[in-house]
């Protein structure tokens, strides 16, 4: 029986593979090489090479642009290297892509040929040439994992470290699908703080424009009627407060913004320093009406992060510290720090969280019957689901309450300065009388 020497492209991690094959044609050792979840680029029989079907002449192609670009000079390398740097990627967009691979890893297509797939029909340049720069990587023998570590700004350590278990395991497409859904639920909580927060900047934005209308053109107006009509007499403490902003504002317009612009600064630099990061965590957790909120939004991503990577396959110390990274507060990031310690000294997850007094005991009991019952990765689930519901009932509230909360702050606000300017009014009728 004839022996056929194949270069092939394993369908679950994208390597190539190189071997020997013995069979009766050509095409039976390409369906054969199938049969084992290998997509065969050649067949190599008695020094001649036949390619087979299976890779289309586009495939072929590219294939071999790609391998005289790696021994060009690095001018004329694709510009895919070159985006890591700089163009954010949507979240949406992110997740598209990872959905749509997962569904054709499922459907048998190669890791290689489901990138180059996705790569033509991206819209986004910089996701596109990223994709690109990923599947360069894959031909030249790396794994896909290798290809997203180029990309940190885009593919960060959860993503990287779920995609690196899902290759050992040969579940990638399992992996990528929880990954998808983790990131639409991310979006999804995100879109409803974004919609929650709509109404309050929406009343905030016209009621700084409606004061500041009524600083500039309508208050030095009243203020010239005044001095002609009260020839001398003081005017009420409120006016003059009133009078005085307006003056600053209209005769300071640049001070009044550079003013601004340096406490956004100001409040930017303090806050990416340790003590100032710190105190701004802790300010969110203790916050008289959003502090609760902010704290169950921060357990359901600490647990549905914690739940996902273990039900991939990374270890549980290794969980732990991702964890720890992607958690976004300081004081979080403590407290599993000290969880990663004890239980690599042989404890487990339930005690040392409890004991760091950041979650809720109902959060911990839960934990601790996950890790009796070998279940805990469902049981994270569990836990993040209960309290991503939570968070929208939380939300939903906080919205019913702040429209009132508003409306009055606007009137408040309105009403003060038109006060202030009809004091001075009836202290002129007085005077008249």
């Amino acid at each position: 029986m004839p022996r056929f020497l194949y270069t092939a492209i394993e369908a679950r991690t994208g390597r190539d593979c190189q071997g020997t094959i013995e069979s009766a044609s050509a095409e039976q050792a390409a369906l054969e090489l199938k049969s084992r979840g290998l997509a065969p680029t050649s067949l190599q029989l008695d020094g001649a090479i036949t390619r087979t079907a299976v890779e289309p002449a586009k495939t072929r192609t590219r294939r071999a642009t790609s391998a005289t670009t790696a021994s060009a000079p690095t001018a004329t390398r694709p510009r895919a290297a070159r985006w890591q740097i700089g163009r954010a990627i949507s979240l949406k967009a992110l997740t598209v892509f990872t959905r749509q691979l997962a569904t054709l890893i499922k459907a048998g297509m190669p890791l290689l040929r489901c990138l180059e797939v996705l790569a033509r029909q991206e819209r986004q340049p910089a996701l596109r040439a990223v994709l690109e720069s990923v599947a360069e990587t894959i031909r030249s023998g790396g794994n896909f994992s290798d290809g997203l570590q180029q990309h940190p700004k885009i593919f960060d350590r959860l993503y990287v470290n779920m995609v690196k278990a899902g290759e050992a395991g040969g579940v990638l497409d399992t992996v990528l699908e929880r990954i998808a859904r983790f990131m639409e639920k991310a979006e999804q909580i995100k879109g409803k703080v974004k919609s929650a927060m709509t109404y309050p900047l929406i009343v905030i934005t016209l009621a700084v424009g409606i004061v500041s209308a009524l600083m500039v053109f309508v208050v030095p107006k009243f203020e010239q009627i005044f001095a002609g009509l009260l020839k001398g007499q003081p005017l009420p403490l409120l006016t003059q407060w009133v009078l005085g902003l307006s003056y600053f504002v209209t005769n300071h317009i640049a001070a009044t913004l550079g003013i601004v612009i340096a406490l956004v600064i100001l409040f930017q630099v303090v806050r990416r320093t340790k003590r100032g990061a710190r105190g701004w965590d802790w300010l969110l957790f203790h916050a008289p009406v959003t502090g609760d909120l902010y704290l169950k939004a921060s357990i359901a991503r600490f647990t549905r992060t914690f739940g996902t990577l273990l039900a991939s396959g990374v270890p549980i110390l290794q969980a732990l510290l991702i964890t720890r990274d992607t958690c976004g507060n300081v004081h979080l990031a403590d407290a599993l720090d000290v969880v990663h310690d004890r239980v690599k000294e042989g404890d487990n997850v339930a005690a040392p969280l409890q004991a760091t007094g950041v979650f809720p005991s109902m959060v911990t009991s839960m934990i601790e019957v996950g890790e009796e019952t070998g279940a805990l990765p469902e049981m994270l689930s569990r836990i993040a689901d209960s309290y991503d519901e939570e968070v929208d009932n939380a939300v939903a509230a906080l919205t019913s309450i702040i429209e009132p909360l508003m409306i009055v702050f606007l009137a408040l606000l309105v009403g003060t300065i038109v006060i202030a300017l009809f004091l001075p009014i009836v202290s002129i009728i007085q005077y008249l009388q």
